[in-house]
């Protein structure tokens, strides 16, 4: 695998010239000190924290994967020191609340960073990860008194945090939980009950285990609306803060999976447990899904970072690999062979990996710095126009960036041929991680009926029109250089407008319309929001070709994104179009 190298200059691109995003800062009470000499020192620092030590151990780790023995889950060598040195970085709290110890950075950066840490070693980006979305619950819902207790020690990294949702019986289904919360006399809860697929639920990075837990009390009313959230510790800390006594808490047995070999995923078994409740009786599901939004556009980034280490791979070895005779005007005459970077296949499979994965870099950005208006700006009008705008995106953040990511690793594996299908070379590795990004946080087919069911119908498609309003302010200023690919784009928001408005025509006449065509929906609104992203890029590179030449590629990448890739959307109205009769002809028994 070649040395993971951080896209430093891109990254700065997206944040600097296309969304502008030092303007909001400058706007904001909170971020009004932070700059973009900051934001690119921050990516500075955590590539080389990447490039040295977090990357050049992900395949060793993930060939020694994590060990479980007598309830002990031991994680691969050289995951530890370094767990300690990004904690002691101050890099498991970059979002979180400056007055429990974090950095208080924005989602537009963030985003950069988790992109980082993912391309890295995706099985160790989760351990903090999973930690900042039991920060982030904590700090808007927990009491003073479990804050003060929790938060210090989970910012600094010396403690880590779990989401514990998933049962055997009930995934998607969380309203038919049977995890139990009993009160007790001291007003804590005992919890019992069997949480699966929990990652980082046991390990041996840190000291305590900080567990986020669904559960019911004896009173609750059925389905999801009688669900609460708890706070389980794997030891019970004392009122120092250091860690006392073991709580009722283990871990029964990890999962032995596809990918991510090097994260722990568990079985963890609550056996009348203490926990303290977050927030209000009944109302955890919601509590949970406060975090969702972040959380599941860092699924996506998940994506990302395995396609974007892809590329790098595919790229270097096409430069490399000598592999038969290009056309005339390309052929390297002074050797036996040229590169195959040479060859018109190559060279799509390339191009489309570099669309995906800057285009997914830009998408990234753009969904995180709606996330900060809505949190930071002053403005109600703006904050909730952001708001609908992250509503609206999310799922296809997930969803979208998560499906061409797995699409991007696979090519890169094509590319490599033979040596792709080997261990040795990396690429099967990543093929292997990315996967499950396409299943957890909730499955891709489950984002999709979000949008479509949740977002879309039940809006009657009022929430799309602040996206269609941002790329009709893009088309307002059309480029010379791309005029053809400007006329694309606005007609591929014709299209899209056109398959909403049918599509909601038949909702009330066709009850399995949505369950029928919502995968495809979201990714006719993933290839749009892309083409937007490349035309956003290209018309912010375009003046500045002159002193920065390698912008140049950004233009004919915008060229390729429009020639190749958009037409797909003409593929998914006609399978939209077929609605769900040909799903539906089938009895239950002709399967």
């Amino acid at each position: 695998m070649a040395d993971y190298r951080v896209p430093r200059e891109d990254m700065q691109f997206v944040l600097q010239e296309v969304f502008r995003v030092q303007d909001d800062w400058a706007q904001f009470a909170q971020l009004a000190d932070l700059d973009m000499e900051t934001a690119v020192a921050i990516i500075d620092e955590s590539a080389k924290l990447a490039e040295g030590l977090i990357a050049p151990n992900a395949r060793a780790a993930d060939e020694e994967g994590v060990q479980f023995r007598d309830g002990v889950v031991t994680t691969p060598a050289g995951y530890k020191e370094n767990f300690r040195q990004l904690a002691e970085g101050g890099w498991v709290g970059v979002t979180a609340n400056p007055e429990y110890g974090g950095m208080g950075l924005p989602k537009s950066i963030s985003a950069q960073y988790e992109e980082i840490l993912c391309s890295a070693d995706i099985s160790f980006s989760l351990y903090p990860g999973l930690t900042a979305g039991a920060i982030m619950t904590l700090d808007l819902h927990a009491s003073d008194s479990l804050k003060d207790l929790y938060l210090p020690k989970l910012i600094s990294g010396e403690w880590t945090g779990t989401m514990c949702l998933t049962e055997p019986h009930a995934g998607t289904d969380l309203g038919i939980i049977r995890s139990k919360a009993i009160p007790a006399a001291d007003g804590s809860f005992n919890i019992s009950g069997t949480k699966i697929f929990i990652t980082g639920g046991e390990h041996d990075l840190v000291d305590n285990i900080i567990h986020l837990v669904l559960a019911k009390l004896p009173d609750a009313p059925a389905g999801s609306k009688g669900i609460s959230l708890f706070l389980v510790p794997k030891f019970l800390p004392q009122a120092d803060g250091t860690v006392g006594q073991r709580n009722a808490v283990s871990c029964g047995s990890i999962e032995h999976k596809m990918g991510i070999h090097a994260s722990a995923t568990c079985v963890m078994n609550f056996d009348g447990a203490t926990g303290w409740l977050i927030g209000e009786p009944h109302k955890g599901l919601a509590a949970m899904f406060t975090m969702m939004n972040y959380e599941r556009l860092g699924v996506g980034i998940q994506g990302l970072g395995a396609a974007a280490r892809s590329y790098q791979n595919a790229l270097e070895y096409a430069n490399d690999r000598l592999q038969g005779r290009g056309a005339k005007a390309t052929r390297a005459t002074s050797k036996e062979a040229d590169p195959l970077i040479v060859h018109g296949d190559i060279r799509r499979m390339l191009l489309t990996m570099k669309a995906f994965v800057e285009g997914g870099r830009a998408f990234s950005t753009y969904v995180g710095q709606q996330l900060d208006i809505a949190k930071y700006s002053g403005n109600d009008a703006q904050r909730q126009r952001a708001d609908d705008l992250v509503q609206l995106l999310t799922p296809v953040a997930k969803a979208f960036i998560t499906d061409t990511g797995l699409e991007t690793t696979i090519i890169g594996q094509q590319i490599f041929g033979g040596h792709g299908f080997v261990r040795e070379w990396g690429q099967e590795q990543l093929v292997r991680d990315c996967r499950i990004a396409q299943i957890y946080e909730g499955t891709n087919g489950i984002q999709s009926l979000d949008l479509l069911g949740r977002k879309i119908a039940g809006s009657g498609g009022k929430l799309l029109q602040p996206l269609l309003a941002d790329i009709a302010a893009l088309l307002a200023q059309p480029s010379q250089q791309l005029s053809s690919e400007y006329q694309q784009l606005a007609d591929a928001v014709t299209l899209l407008e056109r398959v909403t408005k049918q599509i909601l025509s038949q909702v009330h006449s066709d009850e399995n319309i949505i369950n029928s065509v919502a995968v495809e929906y979201l990714h006719l609104v993933g290839y749009v929001c892309y083409g937007y992203m490349w035309l956003r890029m290209a018309a912010a590179a375009e003046p500045l070709q002159g002193e920065r030449p390698q912008l140049s590629s950004k233009v004919k990448t915008a060229r390729f994104y429009f020639a190749r890739i958009m037409p797909r959307i003409h593929s998914l109205a006609a399978t939209i179009a077929d609605g769900s009769s040909s799903l539906y002809d089938h009895e239950l028994g002709e399967f």
